[in-house]
């Protein structure tokens, strides 16, 4: 190829090879494009995850103030939901079918509150979980941002609304003669690990929901039936008397039931430690660790997939 220079003379310059026959990825590479949203390392993921901290609580505290917005109690909803569902529990569990053997009257209502207050913390979690992706297309789709902002946002709110709720679980709990004492340090431990728990399953089925709406549809089913084998309406140490042992310890170390045992360790005066698995707390830990490192492996492998389509 040549061209005139300004003083007339004719100058050669370089062939410019042609870009015929390269492949996409090819071009990509020659002209340095890289993918429009591409999956960053978990490391780098991470530290963008962390830059967003501040969105998350804004978020969080924003979608726990909107939730209830058109209901005349507003935030009481927030502790008159679990309540009722305990007092409808009682109703049938505790008076009717006689759960509560094994246990005094005294200690039977904190128990099943607070189950039912734990409970509920990683229930709504899940659920949440499940629509933080297909439920905030517009945003996913509008915004760039670590899509694990979402279900770790709508886990943390659901940790705020059980704090809310926990002055009534108190009042409970010591309207029946336990009082505040040093195993209620425990709570914290409890709520940190729980926490982490959770926030690993609303990763794991943000992912599924993401590409499965009809999730949202069959998960109360399953959730119901694990309800109903983590002993939140009956003491699993009682009610499983006679049975296998192991049987027992599936049952005890299922996550669920762990961290409703320990909170009520923490809190109920009555409620001993012959009440807990062994190595209760290495269970919770390992629970908390492995479900949330494994959720947000899971939920990060496919971040680049999340609203398209």
């Amino acid at each position: 190829m040549s061209e005139t220079t300004r003083d007339g003379d004719v100058a050669v310059s370089a062939h410019q090879p042609s870009d015929d026959g390269l492949t996409a990825t090819e071009l990509a590479a020659k002209y340095g494009l890289s993918v429009s949203g591409a999956r960053p390392g978990l490391v780098e993921y991470v530290r963008r995850l962390w830059g967003r901290r501040h969105f998350i609580l804004a978020f969080s505290q924003a979608k726990l103030t909107a939730q209830y917005s058109q209901a005349r109690l507003g935030q009481l909803w927030q502790v008159a939901t679990p309540l009722l569902n305990a007092c409808v529990y009682y109703l049938i569990f505790g008076l009717i079918l006689k759960a509560s053997r094994g246990m005094p009257h005294g200690t039977y209502i904190p128990f099943l509150v607070t189950g039912v207050f734990v409970f509920t913390f990683t229930q709504s979690s899940i659920m949440a979980g499940v629509r933080a992706i297909s439920g905030n297309l517009g945003l996913v789709r509008a915004l760039h941002f670590p899509r694990a902002a979402l279900p770790v946002s709508f886990a943390l709110q659901q940790l705020q609304q059980l704090l809310f709720s926990m002055i009534v679980m108190f009042l409970v709990v010591v309207g029946f003669g336990s009082y505040p004492r040093l195993p209620w340090l425990l709570i914290v431990p409890v709520l940190v690990l729980q926490f982490l728990f959770n926030t690993g399953l609303a990763l794991i089925v943000a992912r599924l929901g993401a590409g499965t709406p009809d999730l949202a549809q069959l998960m109360p089913f399953v959730l119901r039936t694990w309800m109903y084998t983590s002993g939140v309406m009956f003491s699993l140490h009682h009610m499983l008397t006679g049975r296998p042992e192991w049987v027992i310890r599936v049952l005890q170390v299922n996550p669920a039931a762990v961290y409703m045992d320990l909170m009520r360790f923490a809190l109920i005066e009555d409620y001993g430690s012959e009440n807990l698995p062994p190595h209760v707390w290495a269970v919770a830990l390992f629970w908390a660790v492995v479900v949330f490192g494994g959720g947000f492996v899971y939920f990060w492998k496919a971040e680049e997939r999340y609203g398209r389509g």
